[in-house]
């Protein structure tokens, strides 16, 4: 994974415009030129590649620091993660899970953080089996803008167990 740049506007926007990335997130405009060139200490943008090819974004935010208050008031010591396959024929390789496993490593990195949020749509049934897959658990419905949204929250102790050697053996990469 390396930090996205101005330069992956163009890629992100077009990854904006393909089925999936519409499907899980239908409603927001990132804004890729001005969210790019800022760089608030509350967030990651991240472009994960393969082999050099860029096949992914991740965002990593604090949300109990990020400006627009998305999340609402939260307590400290929590991320939120944004995760998309850029093109339809990634999907279903795994990239997603290898992705996932490393922006969580490095969310919990930080010995402050104690959990992960994340908010997929309600709708999107496959995305809730990833995440739940991942050690995340339901905690509630919830309307984020125009979008029906369901919040899982994966604690520290529950992802040091999913990330077990005894587990990730059975666990595909």
């Amino acid at each position: 994974m390396r930090p996205a740049t101005l330069a992956d506007a163009g890629l992100l926007r077009h990854w904006d415009e393909q089925p999936q990335v519409i499907a899980a997130d239908p409603n927001d405009d990132w804004g890729w030129e001005v969210e790019l060139a800022r760089t608030p200490t509350w967030r990651e943008q991240l472009i994960a590649e393969l082999k050099g090819r860029p096949i992914g974004f991740i965002q990593i935010i604090d949300p109990a620091q990020e400006d627009s208050h998305y999340w609402g008031e939260v307590p400290d010591h929590l991320r939120a993660i944004d995760i998309w396959i850029g093109e339809p024929t990634e999907l279903g390789k795994g990239y997603g899970t290898t992705m996932m496993r490393l922006a969580l490593a490095r969310c919990f990195a930080a010995p402050q953080v104690t959990a992960v949020l994340i908010d997929p749509l309600t709708r999107n049934t496959r995305a809730h089996r990833f995440y739940k897959r991942l050690g995340f658990r339901f905690l509630e419905h919830r309307r984020f803008g125009d979008d029906d949204c369901s919040v899982y929250r994966l604690n520290r102790a529950d992802w040091a167990d999913v990330t077990s050697p005894e587990r990730t053996a059975h666990v595909p990469a």
